[in-house]
C-alpha cells in the first residue's frame, strides 16, 4: 500500500484508524510493523484527540482534587481525624474519577464507525482495545497518582507514607481502568449509559477499593503494607491477562 493510500485511509475520519497497520508500516518506518505498530499508532491518535479536548481530559483530575480537598474543609481540623479518613477519601475519589472518564472510552468511536474499522483492519482487536485502555489510564489514572501526594498531605499523611500511597494507587488505578473498559464495552451502544456503567463496574472494583484503602491505611500508620500491595499487584496482573479478551468480546457484542 502506498503512502498516499495509507494517509487517505487514516484521514477518512478525524484521525480515524482505518489504516493503522499501513500507517505503522509505511509512514512510520522507525516504529515496529504489525500488531505493536498498530497499537502504538492508535495510542498516538487517541492521545492527540484527547489533547484537543482538554476539558474532558482534566475533568476526572479536577473531580479527584475537589473530592479530596472537601474532606478537610468539612471536618474538624484534627490531624488524627484527617488521617483516619484519608484512605477512604483518596480511594473513593480515585474510583469515582476513573469512572467519570469511562463514558467516552468507546462510545464516540462506536458512533462514528471507528470501532468497526478496528475490528476489520486485520490486527488483533484485543491488542488495539488494550492500547485504548492504556490511553485511558495515562489520561486519568497516571495524573491521579501524580497529584496524590498533595491530596494525601492535605489529609494529614506524612512524607514517609507517600511512597506506599503512590505504589497502591499505581497498581489500583491500572486495575480500575481495565475493569472499567469491560463495562464501557458492554454499554457503549446505549444512550445515557452512565448509571448502568456504574452498576456494572462498582461491584467489580470493590476488592481494589478495599485492599487499596488498607494499603494506604498501613502506609499512614507506618506499618508494613506488603500484603495488600501483593494482592493489588496480583489483581493488576490478572486484569491485564484477562480483561483485554473480555473487552474485545464486549465490543464485538456491541457492534452486532
Amino acid at each position: 500500500m502506498s503512502a498516499e493510500h495509507s494517509q487517505a485511509a487514516v484521514t477518512g475520519h478525524e484521525d480515524g484508524p482505518v489504516g493503522l497497520a499501513a500507517m505503522a508500516a509505511s509512514e512510520m518506518p522507525a516504529r515496529p510493523a504489525g500488531p505493536l505498530g498498530a497499537a502504538l499508532a492508535l495510542m498516538q491518535r487517541d492521545l492527540r484527540v484527547a489533547l484537543r479536548r482538554p476539558g474532558d481530559t482534566l475533568q476526572p483530575l479536577g473531580f479527584f482534587v475537589v473530592v479530596t480537598t472537601l474532606f478537610p474543609l468539612a471536618l474538624e481540623p484534627e490531624l488524627s481525624l484527617l488521617r483516619d479518613i484519608a484512605p477512604a477519601a483518596l480511594w473513593v475519589g480515585a474510583l469515582l474519577a476513573s469512572l467519570l472518564a469511562l463514558d467516552l472510552l468507546f462510545r464516540e468511536d462506536a458512533q462514528d464507525g471507528t470501532l468497526e474499522q478496528l475490528a476489520l483492519c486485520g490486527q488483533p482487536l484485543t491488542g488495539l482495545l488494550l492500547a485504548k485502555t492504556a490511553v485511558h489510564w495515562l489520561l486519568t489514572g497516571l495524573p491521579l497518582v501524580v497529584i496524590a501526594p498533595l491530596a494525601a498531605t492535605a489529609l494529614g499523611a506524612s512524607g514517609v507514607a507517600i511512597p506506599g500511597i503512590l505504589e497502591s494507587l499505581l497498581l489500583g488505578t491500572v486495575t480500575l481502568s481495565l475493569i472499567g473498559a469491560v463495562g464501557a464495552g458492554l454499554t457503549m451502544g446505549m444512550k445515557r449509559n452512565g448509571s448502568l456503567l456504574a452498576l456494572l463496574v462498582l461491584p467489580l472494583a470493590v476488592p481494589v477499593l478495599i485492599f487499596g484503602a488498607r494499603a494506604t491505611q498501613l502506609a499512614i500508620a507506618g506499618q508494613s503494607l506488603s500484603a495488600p500491595l501483593y494482592l493489588l499487584g496480583a489483581m493488576a496482573v490478572l486484569a491485564v491477562t484477562l480483561t483485554p479478551w473480555a473487552v474485545a468480546a464486549a465490543v464485538r457484542i456491541g457492534l452486532e
